[in-house]
């Protein structure tokens, strides 16, 4: 691969974007949605002390949600949008080899996800005015925010070079992040109702007069979710990877500060599988009871997933990108039917 034919193929497939207007539109839309979110933000995190943790969190994970929704359309068609254009053959004649090719799409793929980084970086740095956010959760949660936008586009631009009409590549590409985004909360939910676990609770039964009767408990048999068993299906969506990943800063009692923790304190709570025998003896209400975990102990006591996400995504992108590199190599021996070549 030659570093000056990726960084000329890059040139030009960004030189076509930035010819649009509708490009600078969608910048201009996404800067209005960040102002608004950031300016709600503020006022959602008046009440804590450390307000820049909490907008941080919820602008970065705006930021996500924007990116894994428009990245798909801009990425979609990178290989077979050339084709259908007949430019995708005059390039593959030249010193370009197919490496330079792929390689130089998915580099313009990640710099048009990454302007739209560059537009959030205003309204992080604006969060950061309310104190709070610790140095390490600012470098984690934007690494990893880079990341997943190389592997969405990674996905896309893998899409467009193995199917061969464009609008189905960027369908495709939806599917694949509304599996991850989507589909794992889907699957944990219909998961979790599906493998029950028996619980017994036992409470203390009233007389006719509404007096507690102290000698004797009535028994009671329930039937209840066991999400603990399928808690991991969690672990590839991405922001599920960009909470667990990052470091979680806690308020005097044990409580996260941001949505990142907020997040992750939900997915870790769904480890922990349920009490089997509740009980609650109302003859004795004084009686010291077992305190639930703070968040902080339930996240210090379970196990972090975020780098098993993070693998899962990057085979699922992976193979798709080489999928369509040995699809798009020349001199090509088969090619799908109505397949445009030059």
């Amino acid at each position: 691969m030659n570093p000056s034919h990726i960084g000329t193929i890059a040139r030009l497939e960004l030189t076509q974007r930035l010819r649009s207007a509708g490009w600078y539109v969608l910048l201009g839309c996404f800067a209005l949605i960040l102002l608004a979110v950031t300016a709600y933000s503020f006022v959602a995190y008046s009440y804590g002390d450390a307000m820049g943790a909490g907008v941080f969190s919820i602008v970065v994970n705006t930021v996500l949600l924007l990116v894994v929704l428009v990245s798909p359309t801009l990425s979609g068609n990178a290989i077979n949008g050339d084709r259908d254009a007949a430019t995708l053959a005059a390039v593959q004649v030249t010193a370009a080899s197919t490496g330079d090719i792929m390689i130089g799409k998915l580099v313009a793929a990640v710099a048009t996800g990454g302007a739209f980084l560059v537009v959030a970086v205003p309204f992080m740095a604006v969060s950061l005015i309310g104190g709070g956010a610790h140095p390490a959760t600012l470098a984690v949660s934007l690494l990893v925010l880079a990341i997943e936008i190389i592997i969405v586009a990674a996905v896309g631009v893998g899409f467009s070079g193995l199917i061969a009409r464009p609008l189905f590549s960027v369908a495709a590409t939806y599917l694949v992040v509304a599996a991850l985004t989507i589909g794992t909360l889907i699957a944990f939910g219909l998961g979790g109702a599906a493998f029950r676990t028996e619980i017994t609770t036992q409470t203390r039964p009233y007389d006719s007069t509404g007096n507690v009767v102290c000698d004797r408990w009535d028994t009671y048999t329930s039937e209840m979710p066991r999400f603990d068993q399928v808690w991991w299906v969690l672990s590839a969506n991405p922001f599920v990877v960009l909470a667990d990943a990052t470091p979680t800063s806690f308020d005097a009692y044990g409580y996260p500060q941001d949505m990142f923790g907020q997040i992750k304190f939900g997915v870790r709570s769904a480890q922990l599988p349920p009490s089997p025998y509740p009980q609650w003896d109302e003859c004795h209400p004084n009686r010291p009871r077992e305190e639930p975990p703070t968040a902080q102990e339930v996240i210090d006591s379970t196990v972090p997933s975020w780098f098993v996400g993070l693998g899962i995504q990057i085979v699922i992108a992976g193979s798709l990108f080489a999928g369509a590199w040995a699809r798009t190599r020349t001199p090509a021996r088969m090619l799908p039917p109505g397949t445009r070549v030059a």
